[in-house]
């Protein structure tokens, strides 16, 4: 009896070993092969680069994302800073750090092709072949607008910053091993897309470029994935060092007339929020990207939200001090 025992438990012990090998060894296995780098040389022009510019600074508020925590203030006062990376994510699965998107040719995307640049933002596979996790709503961006911000990337001047290596504990490992795998767009790309204050642009803008369905959705933190209604809400951020201890969840934006918040306001009010910036000043909200919308692109997404399905969902707090928690 003991003899088998021992058995079961040495298998059982091998097993355990050789998992945790494999998911050592593949946790950053490369997807080069079926994502391979397009040849792709980015023809800019004046008009291109404004236009990356303002996404970059504005709407995809990638300068909030890829600044260090430090520079956030001056992100909200709207200056535009080089976008230099090493903001920290803090996740059940480890710590992600943004990436330095200056033109540093040696601790930034100077090194990278445009190639690579739009592999990443159409797939999330780095340079690097491997896979990043869904942060990003830049999978289904119009080729235009994905070249525009590839084109403004290049006039940013050179800052080298080393930023750490991303930190995944075993159970990030795992999951990025056997869950995460390259975004499909699973639609058909659109060449341009022309800015307008409609219903449809309005939905660009929500789910292609702001993140709007992305953080005010609730998703598991684990894998990214949606697990709950679209626009509906509590999608739980924090507490965690940049939110300074305090838990915010994402509010309702449904047209919901019970539980949704835009029953508060008009096309006008609404603008007029978006315009004020920050309350609470550790909010993940990229208030300060926000600010830099035209009011053509906030009409369209007002416009657009006004049209989703209601869901009745009570988020019963959106600020959750650290003493609450």
């Amino acid at each position: 009896m003991n003899k088998i025992l021992l058995i079961v438990v040495g298998a059982i012990a091998a097993i355990l070993i050789g998992f945790t090998i494999f998911i050592n060894v593949n946790y950053e296995q490369s997807f080069d092969s079926a994502f391979p780098v397009k040849e792709l040389s980015v023809k800019a022009d004046s008009n291109m680069i404004e236009r990356g510019k303002y996404l970059a600074y504005g709407p995809a508020h990638c300068a909030h994302c890829h600044s260090p925590l430090e520079k956030l203030e001056a992100v909200d006062k709207g200056e535009e800073v080089t976008m230099s990376g090493g903001f920290v994510f803090e996740l059940p699965i480890g710590k992600i750090y943004s990436p330095n998107l200056s033109s540093d040719t040696e601790t930034g995307i100077g090194k990278l092709s445009d190639g690579q640049l739009y592999r990443m933002l159409r797939h999330n596979v780095r340079h690097d072949g491997a896979v990043c996790l869904d942060l990003m709503p830049f999978t289904t961006m119009s080729d235009y607008d994905i070249h525009s911000i590839i084109a403004f990337l290049r006039t940013q001047p050179a800052v080298k910053n080393e930023v750490p290596k991303n930190e995944y504990n075993f159970m990030g490992k795992m999951i990025r091993t056997l869950a995460i795998k390259p975004a499909e767009p699973g639609t058909t790309i659109a060449a341009n897309i022309t800015p307008d204050s409609s219903v449809a642009y309005g939905k660009y803008l929500c789910e292609s470029v702001a993140n709007c369905r992305g953080c005010h959705s609730n998703r598991d933190l684990k894998t990214g994935a949606f697990i709950g209604e679209p626009y509906a809400g509590g999608f739980q951020m924090g507490p965690d060092a940049t939110t300074m201890n305090y838990t915010f969840v994402t509010p309702n934006l449904t047209p919901d007339p019970t539980t949704g918040i835009l029953v508060r306001y008009d096309e006008q009010r609404f603008l007029d929020r978006m315009r004020g910036g920050r309350i609470h000043q550790s909010s993940p909200m990229p208030w300060g990207s926000f600010k830099r919308l035209s009011n053509s692109d906030l009409k369209a997404i007002y416009r657009y939200l006004n049209t989703v399905k209601p869901v009745n969902n009570t988020i019963a707090a959106t600020v959750i001090p650290p003493a609450e928690k």
